[in-house]
């Protein structure tokens, strides 16, 4: 059965989930994490691609970006694979692959899902007890939404800019929204869809996708098609 293309639209905010191979780790020390961020700019700035949020975990890297265009996310991800493990295996004297297979993404409603994706993002080192605190966690772009350390990588989404007038009602704004947490019932929806390449959002977004995209988006109802009795 042929794979079915990604779902990538333009000026769309999308969910990226890239692994390791066999959940092996892809970042061992600090400069390897750096370095990588250093080839994710580069390769998001000539590819348009807008980054809003980012974890890069030991053995994962969640993005949170929007492309200008249809190719541009792939393309992105390419480059940095392309940079990234020849310069990680020459450093540890192996070979071969590095992650596993093509990375995953989910097309997002920005009005229903986009301020959850940046916490689910950014608080993914504290679901995974690798910090007590986001802030404690180096390689996120949480300390640049918390107004602590600017980040370079981050393009600021207009949902972020809505939840104030100033810097300063931002970012206490979307402290208060992380220290909340997230609901199950909002994990579990992320993580569905991210890891089936399904978009989230909304009912009326997804039929939106439908038109656009002449693509079947809403699951099929169950059962079999109803039959109309001929008049007699």
């Amino acid at each position: 059965m042929a794979r079915q293309p990604r779902l990538v639209l333009p000026d769309q905010p999308h969910l990226v989930l890239q692994r390791g191979n066999d959940n092996q780790p892809i970042f061992r020390d600090d400069d390897d994490y750096r370095r990588f961020l250093e080839f994710l700019r580069e390769s998001a700035k000539f590819y348009r691609v807008a980054i809003h949020a980012y974890v890069l975990m030991p053995n994962h890297v969640h993005l949170l970006a929007t492309p200008a265009d249809e190719d541009g996310l792939a393309a992105m991800m390419q480059k940095v694979g392309r940079l990234y493990v020849p310069w990680f295996n020459n450093k540890y004297g192996r070979s071969g692959t590095l992650f596993q297979g093509r990375f995953r993404t989910s097309v997002i409603d920005a009005n229903a899902y986009f301020l959850a994706c940046v916490r689910y993002i950014e608080l993914n080192p504290q679901r995974n007890q690798l910090a007590f605190d986001p802030l404690e966690y180096p390689w996120s772009s949480y300390a640049h939404h918390a107004g602590v350390r600017p980040d370079p990588l981050i393009t600021d989404h207009a949902k972020y800019w809505e939840l104030g007038n100033t810097p300063f009602q931002r970012e206490a704004a979307y402290i208060e929204l992380a220290q909340q947490g997230m609901s199950g019932q909002e994990l579990e929806a992320i993580n569905a869809a991210v890891l089936k390449g399904a978009p989230l959002g909304s009912h009326a977004f997804m039929l939106e996708l439908e038109r656009k995209t002449k693509r079947s988006i809403l699951p099929a109802k169950r059962g079999r098609p109803f039959k109309v009795k001929p008049a007699e």
